[in-house]
């Protein structure tokens, strides 16, 4: 009844309309702007795949208790983000110290972990703030939970460098485990001499 009357009152009702459905719509459209930059610069950088070599980012986190995944927090767990590297993955860092080098399971996401950025899970809080944040190279095994996006000629090729690069470490193995067995197993009777005779 207000604006049958006055074409004055119809004009500035429609025209506020109009105005409430532009800034409605910028507001959607900034949101869906930011989102998509966000994808672009994802795309833009490499998509990881099984075998790949990538540049990240680390730093390490210590709080909560569940991942993004529902799993409890644990050591070898690690927070990526899943644009990139999908919750299930499986990733080697190599190229830190051999404290934190080894194998992460992507279980968790966060805010702060976008792009080419991991967020290691450590039990220590103070270890966690002096890992500050480091430049590493990860090698990528499996993307998310699907075992078929590992593929096996890479981990197969890790394994044999990783068995080329230390083989003291195998001798040693094999030898503490000649002296474990020959330790442990008085039950089978006498000792046999092990020197030449």
């Amino acid at each position: 009844m207000l604006l049958s009357g006055s074409l004055t009152r119809k004009l500035a009702a429609t025209c506020g309309a109009v105005l409430g459905f532009v800034l409605l719509y910028e507001v959607t459209a900034l949101d869906s702007k930011a989102t998509a930059a966000h994808e672009v610069e994802v795309r833009e950088t490499a998509w990881p795949h099984p075998g790949a070599r990538l540049r990240f980012h680390a730093t390490a986190y210590c709080k909560g208790t569940t991942t993004a995944s529902g799993t409890t927090v644990r050591t070898g767990i690690a927070a990526a983000d899943p644009l990139l590297l999908p919750v299930g993955s499986v990733i080697q860092v190599d190229s830190l110290s051999p404290r934190y080098n080894g194998i992460y399971t992507v279980m968790d996401t966060g805010p702060a972990v976008q792009g080419r950025e991991i967020d290691i899970y450590m039990w220590n809080c103070g270890e966690a703030l002096d890992f500050g944040r480091r430049s590493i190279a990860i090698n990528v095994l499996r993307l998310g939970w699907n075992p078929k996006a590992s593929a096996p000629a890479s981990i197969a090729a890790e394994i044999r460098a990783h068995e080329s690069a230390a083989p003291e470490a195998t001798a040693s193995q094999a030898v503490t485990e000649e002296v474990t067995v020959a330790v442990t197993s008085p039950a089978a009777g006498p000792a046999a001499d092990p020197s030449p005779q």
